[in-house]
């Protein structure tokens, strides 16, 4: 039996209060309890009980599904991954420690992930490990992909406005009609041209999937690129063209560091309004459901690609609507993570590379397949992880080709849902494969593929015996 999870929500308990601009006294006669009772509420010293969540609810208006949104659980993981770095080496504090101060200190948690993010750029710069990072940053700020990851991250990639709007678009504009692609390519067109009076061209020259003359009124597609790709550019210029004012009211409230940063992350909005048109929620919801989330037949379906649909999965986290909780990744064919998303507990290293474990990398030796893994991270939780390749072809002789495999996932104990769940024995324990984050803070001692040992733990060597790795593990 699944043991209930307790509630803490001090952080937001306060943030509530301060907002309202009550005391302690005011506030805790507002939601019928004691103020000795609300002071160890917002102090993570006692949990919210019903009572008080459905007074949150009926006299603040508050929405209760924000009370579990797991950034604590999210902010303990980064800080665990932080102070596995050798400079905290010894006496740095145990779990407990840690996630007591995500839970009840995130703007503390977030700055110290800020300041050791600073650390290790010194760092790089000064040992020359990175000649790019080195050009690129002169300052001790996050570089600007790092703060548009990060903003992301936190929103569990759901953007709620952002969302709605391209949902609306796509009923209003009849581009989710059909589910043909050159339907839905040929409404959105037709759309652009009433609408802006702005004409939807296509061209064999250059490798541009898109480009938009303003003064022309014209937007030209790559005819090469397939329709899934095609609809999508049309939604990403429909978001610059229609709801830059939204764009950038959402960028506002992220208080980028970096006006570099802030131009990334409306790229990253556009395209996540161009996924949200494509693939619009409640529709979208309600296909995964009734094909138990296959994602071939949800791709013919909308017209998509099937990385726009495990892109999208991912995004399932609309408050009162939520699907599954999946995680997805990119990965290049060096092993580098070059996309990532996750709406569950599994947090991907913020540097390096993935496990060398998970399936992701031997779907590059099995192109066209769909291929299942089931896993298990040193947590003790279990996932059950799909991995598919990618090739994006340039469309001539002398374009670049790339290649791409994506992960997705989710806990074991959605597989029923899962449609990629049938015929596996999710009750044998060797089933599962042991995977990690990243080797520099994975502790299994007999894992044979570990490339460096964890940077929390002491090395024995014996030079008279040799196994699997080089070293065995201390405590």
């Amino acid at each position: 039996m699944t043991r209930q999870r307790k509630l803490y929500a001090g952080a937001r308990v306060r943030e509530v209060r301060a907002k309202e601009g009550l005391t302690q006294a005011a506030f805790a006669e507002r939601l019928g309890v004691s103020a000795s009772y609300l002071n160890q509420i917002e102090n993570n010293q006692r949990p919210l009980s019903a009572a008080v969540v459905l007074a949150l609810a009926e006299a603040f208006r508050l929405d209760v599904a924000t009370l579990a949104v797991d950034e604590a659980d999210r902010l303990g993981a980064d800080i665990r991954e932080a102070l596995a770095d050798p400079l905290f080496a010894e006496d740095g504090p145990g779990p407990q420690d840690i996630q007591r101060v995500a839970n009840a200190s995130p703007a503390f948690a977030r700055a110290f992930l800020s300041l050791h993010r600073a650390h290790q750029r010194a760092n790089e710069r000064l040992a020359s490990l990175d000649d790019a990072l080195t050009r690129e940053d002169r300052t001790l700020s996050p570089l600007p992909w790092e703060e548009v990851r990060d903003f992301f991250h936190y929103c569990d990639n759901y953007i709620d406005v952002v969302d709605k709007a391209a949902e609306s678009f796509a009923e209003t504009s009849g581009f989710d009609a059909g589910e043909a692609g050159p339907d839905k390519v040929a409404a959105a067109a037709d759309w652009l041209e009433a609408r802006h009076d702005l004409r939807v061209a296509f061209s064999s020259d250059g490798y541009a999937l898109r480009a938009y003359d303003p003064s022309a009124r014209i937007l030209t597609l790559s005819a090469a690129a397939p329709l899934p790709t095609q609809a999508f550019q049309i939604a990403h210029q429909v978001a610059l063209i229609e709801h830059g004012q939204l764009l950038d009211a959402t960028l506002d409230f992220a208080k980028f560091q970096s006006p570099n940063a802030r131009e990334i992350a409306k790229i990253g909005l556009a395209n996540y309004f161009a996924g949200a048109a494509i693939l619009p929620y409640g529709a979208f919801l309600k296909a995964a459901k009734e094909l138990r989330h296959d994602l071939e037949l949800l791709a013919t379906r909308f017209g998509a690609s099937v990385e726009q649909v495990g892109h999208r999965l991912s995004t399932l986290q609309r408050p009162g609507e939520k699907g599954v909780p999946f995680f997805f990744v990119r990965v290049d064919q060096a092993g580098t993570i070059t996309k990532r998303h996750s709406a569950t507990q599994l947090q991907f290293a913020r540097f390096g590379g993935a496990c060398p474990l998970w399936n992701v990398h031997q779907a590059f030796e099995t192109p066209g397949r769909i291929i299942r893994q089931l896993a298990e991270t040193p947590d003790g939780v279990r996932y059950l992880c799909l991995a598919t390749d990618v090739t994006k072809h340039g469309g001539g002789w002398r374009a670049p080709t790339r290649r791409y495999a994506i992960g997705l996932g989710c806990e074991v104990k959605h597989a029923s849902e899962i449609v990629y769940g049938e015929g596996l024995d999710l009750n044998q324990d060797a089933a599962y494969e042991p995977i990690g984050v990243s080797c520099r803070i994975c502790e299994r001692a007999n894992c044979h593929q570990r490339s460096v040992p964890p940077v929390e733990k002491a090395l024995k060597v014996d030079h008279d015996r040799r196994e699997i790795i080089p070293y065995s593990l201390g405590d």
